[in-house]
């Protein structure tokens, strides 16, 4: 049973290319930033730090009005807010806030960021963003990090990663995917399947270049469709097909990128599940997600996961997380429906 307003979602989804968005972190309404930003001034100067303050405020406010905070910070106290917050704040608390004061892209990019620079690559992060974010998204992502660090997206990925899973986020990163289209080309669907099918399950070995163009330059929509059909050639469906053809960074990438196609949301979800419910939980996992998608489609992610899991994001956030931790990421979820 879907919720009317998820309906509307899905219609206004196929008129243009825009993602259809269930963000949980809404505009404050009557909302004032000069009243905000002093909240947050004595909130720094009390004794020991007035955290739930911050928490309540910042996880209430989207990111543009807590730009306008943070304006309004400045101006007060003659100082940068995000410095001040860095100053009172520490742990995971500190690193959400300091989340917050990006912008979903900005965030994205630093993120990616941080995946590539130093020794090693932590991949995980990289599959996750590159493999999962929409085509627009991914335009927005380049933009934003060539201002933040004066270096190309493309570039940086291309010299820290080898090989076919290289080839594949780099054709992501290329943004070449087209627009979904109002018309159902069933003959397209019918020869990509079909493409698909003979470039891996048929055949000995893998004609991986040909899974890359297809997976990397149709719509979400269209693919869809194709991972459909494609089980009426292969005895295998799109995910077990990876699994059995390709390996290690590569097949993690195909998997992501095939899940987020046929549910975005839910692929969150379990990946969510996951991180809280793993051993040494994974807590970058989660404010990744979390502070990344409030504004995008974390309401959806939510309703997914109390769908797949029978019991509420929220629930398992206060099982598996503690103290402020728990108290921001419980305010970007918002009450439960």
């Amino acid at each position: 049973k879907m919720m009317v307003s998820e309906f509307l979602g899905q219609l206004s989804l196929n008129i243009g290319g825009q993602e259809a968005r269930f963000p949980t972190v809404l505009p404050a309404a009557d909302f004032d930033p000069n009243r905000d930003a002093a909240r947050i001034e004595t909130a720094i100067k009390t004794k020991g730090v007035d955290e739930q303050t911050i928490i309540d405020v910042l996880t209430k406010r989207t990111y543009s009005q807590r730009r306008e905070i943070a304006f309004s910070y400045e101006r007060r106290a003659k100082k940068d807010m995000i410095t001040a917050l860095k100053g009172a704040l520490s742990g995971s608390l500190e690193t959400v806030v300091l989340g917050l004061m990006k912008s979903a892209t900005q965030f994205d990019a630093s993120e990616i960021r941080g995946s590539i620079k130093g020794l090693g690559t932590d991949e995980e992060t990289l599959i996750e963003i590159l493999c999962s974010r929409s085509n627009d998204e991914l335009v927005e992502i380049k933009k934003v990090y060539k201002e933040m660090f004066k270096k190309e997206l493309e570039k940086d990925v291309a010299g820290d990663t080898s090989g076919n899973f290289a080839k594949l986020l780099l054709a992501l990163v290329q943004t070449k995917r087209a627009d979904p289209s109002a018309v159902v080309d069933y003959d397209k669907i019918d020869q990509d399947a079909r493409a698909l099918y003979d470039a891996g399950v048929k055949i000995k070995g893998t004609d991986v270049a040909t899974w890359i163009s297809i997976m990397s330059e149709r719509s979400a929509s269209h693919l869809q469709k194709v991972f459909q059909k494609y089980k009426s050639y292969s005895p295998y469906d799109m995910q077990e097909s990876i699994v059995k053809e390709v390996k290690g960074d590569l097949q993690k990438s195909f998997l992501v990128l095939v899940q987020c196609f046929e549910n975005k949301q839910l692929f969150f979800a379990k990946r969510l599940n996951e991180a809280m419910k793993s051993k040494g939980a994974k807590e970058k996992i989660v404010t990744r997600i979390i502070v990344s998608r409030c504004e995008v489609d974390l309401k959806k992610i939510c309703s997914e996961y109390k769908a797949t899991f029978g019991q509420s994001l929220q629930q398992t956030i206060t099982e598996h997380t503690k103290g402020d931790y728990q108290k921001v990421l419980l305010g970007l979820c918002g009450a439960e429906e």
